[in-house]
């Protein structure tokens, strides 16, 4: 069995973030980390972010996820890392591992990032792989919570 933990790196569109936390219910993720601007399942007020709810139809109530405030992201890394969590930023990069080509670890947490940026040059430092989706087409990448669910569904 495969521990998995997702971390959201910027993400802007609400619909990607409810569509991320419906794939990682269905592939049994323990853990969402919402770091940037990404936005939450609830306002800072406390209010249900409609958008994110509709498309996660629930399961932004049922994946347990916190906001790490901006600046705590390293002490995270490093925790998840003491607790023997490999860090994986699914990213396009010369280094980058080709997911045909990954054995994934028994404790992982994925890094999705921002859907024109990618993930962050700093959270890029700090993963311990580099992994990308091989494209056969002529498009050059694909939306991020289909990315998700590429990856978190090969971690079964």
């Amino acid at each position: 069995m495969y521990s998995k933990l997702v971390i959201l790196d910027s993400i802007r569109s609400a619909h990607n973030v409810g569509s991320i936390f419906r794939t990682s219910d269905g592939a049994g993720v323990e853990y969402i980390y919402i770091c940037g601007y990404t936005p939450c399942p609830n306002d800072r007020f406390g209010r249900v972010q409609r958008e994110i709810l509709k498309t996660s139809l629930g399961a932004s109530a049922s994946v347990p996820w916190t906001r790490v405030v901006s600046g705590e992201e390293f002490g995270l890394f490093q925790k998840l890392k003491r607790d023997g969590y490999t860090i994986v930023a699914v990213e396009q990069a010369p280094e980058a591992v080709q997911l045909s080509e990954f054995t994934v670890p028994k404790k992982v947490a994925y890094i999705l990032g921002n859907e024109i940026e990618g993930v962050s040059k700093e959270f890029l430092e700090v993963a311990d792989v580099i992994l990308e989706i091989e494209m056969a087409g002529i498009k050059e990448s694909l939306n991020v919570s289909v990315c998700a669910g590429i990856v978190l569904f090969r971690s079964q």
